[in-house]
């Protein structure tokens, strides 16, 4: 795929240049909890302005309908974006409409607009390819180049994603070309030992690559609301602990595989346990037990790994030249259970390889937990695209970007 230097080097000034952010930021209302994804498109927005670029910035937020909802409104993003690039950054109230077309033909060389949430027109997730493709032909219409910079959303096949590449001359930004050159390290030039530490709430949502890195990894390290479904299928006591029947044959073919493949896949030897969810709100104290992993009162239900599975994890990430680490260990957002999380993520800190944080819960686990983002060797902003790649699927908005 041809890089946005290639473009730089061609020159840019008086171009309108679509760049494909991902700016989808967590809300408190309208305040932004985490810009990390704003600030991970900066370099690609700053290059192209300070060229002369005339930059039209696009993203999804949240899962609105198809139609325009305040609450997922990208007006707090572009805000924020303007903040950091210490410019005024324009911004539209709709996605193709009068707005965005009045908003983009407004801009002089050098100067920067965000347009509405592309979600609020249907046409943009949708499965019909006429319809996404109508959208794509409108978007087209706002832009001379196209570059796409928003890793956290190339594994879906989406109108400014897939589609509008083929519209225009396409480039990746200096984001997604980041991102692929790391994943490139965890698949095709992995120094070893290589381990995984693989976490958050659904062993479903984890089964194709854990499939995948049965054949790759040399230990699999599993924490998180997942791993009650791998200690029931060692035939353990859960009590009331997150669980996925539906899963259990396919966990267990996997732990033989694993022995069978000489791949470590390790579960907690102890836990924390409670009676009940803790209070998400008010963040009370929830005096939590310790018991062995294989001692699990009927009655409670795990929400973290416990200090002696802590300091287990720790000494298998010590010696790793690579580490892959997606999804929290345990609740990590009320603080009596965010020390299994902690410890992962210091363990990291600590290695001497080359390490990964896999997008999100994770990434904003580490923020949330007051880690220093330089410290790990790499903190992705797509979790699900993360993975896909992991797995060997093809990328719908890598594919597109490639000539």
């Amino acid at each position: 795929m041809k890089t946005i230097d290639e473009l730089l080097s061609e020159g840019v000034a008086g171009k309108r240049v679509f760049v494909r952010a991902d700016l989808n930021v967590p809300l408190d209302g309208t305040t932004i909890t985490d810009d990390g994804r704003i600030r991970a498109v900066l370099p690609t927005v700053e290059a192209l302005a300070g060229a002369g670029a005339r930059v039209v910035v696009a993203s999804h937020l949240g899962r609105p309908k198809g139609a325009p909802d305040p609450a997922f409104s990208l007006a707090p993003a572009a805000a924020r974006l303007g903040e950091l690039l210490g410019a005024d950054v324009a911004f539209a109230t709709d996605t193709v409409g009068e707005s965005a077309t009045a908003t983009v033909a407004g801009l002089t060389d050098g100067q920067v607009a965000v347009i509405e949430n592309l979600r609020f027109n249907a046409g943009e997730t949708s499965k019909d390819d006429a319809e996404r493709g109508a959208f794509a032909d409108r978007l087209a219409a706002l832009a001379d180049i196209y570059v796409g910079d928003g890793f956290g959303a190339v594994h879906r096949k989406h109108a400014s994603v897939f589609d509008l590449p083929a519209r225009l001359p396409h480039y990746a930004g200096y984001l997604i070309a980041t991102e692929v050159g790391v994943l490139r390290k965890l698949t095709d030039d992995v120094r070893r030992p290589y381990v995984v530490a693989l976490g958050g709430a659904k062993v479903s949502d984890k089964l194709a690559v854990i499939d995948e890195l049965l054949g790759k990894a040399d230990r699999i390290l599993i924490g998180g609301g997942m791993a009650y479904t791998f200690l029931k299928a060692q035939g353990h006591e859960i009590g009331t602990s997150l669980l996925q029947e539906d899963q259990l044959a396919a966990v267990r073919e996997y732990l033989e595989r694993a022995e069978k493949n000489g791949v470590e896949l390790v579960v907690p030897v102890d836990t924390l346990v409670a009676a009940e969810f803790p209070d998400m709100k008010t963040k009370a104290p929830a005096d939590p037990a310790t018991v062995a992993a294989d001692a699990m009162p009927a009655g409670q239900m795990g929400l973290d790994i416990g200090p002696e599975t802590r300091k287990l994890y720790a000494s298998k990430l010590a010696d790793a030249a690579t580490v892959f680490w997606n999804g929290p260990m345990g609740v990590f957002e009320h603080p009596d259970y965010a020390e299994g999380t902690r410890a992962v993520a210091q363990a990291l800190v600590d290695s001497p390889g080359f390490t990964v944080v896999g997008g999100g819960d994770s990434a904003a686990a580490v923020r949330t937990l007051g880690f220093d983002e330089n410290a790990f060797g790499h903190i992705s902003t797509g979790g699900g695209a993360s993975l896909e790649y992991l797995e060997g699927k093809t990328l719908p908005g890598l594919a597109a970007l490639e000539d």
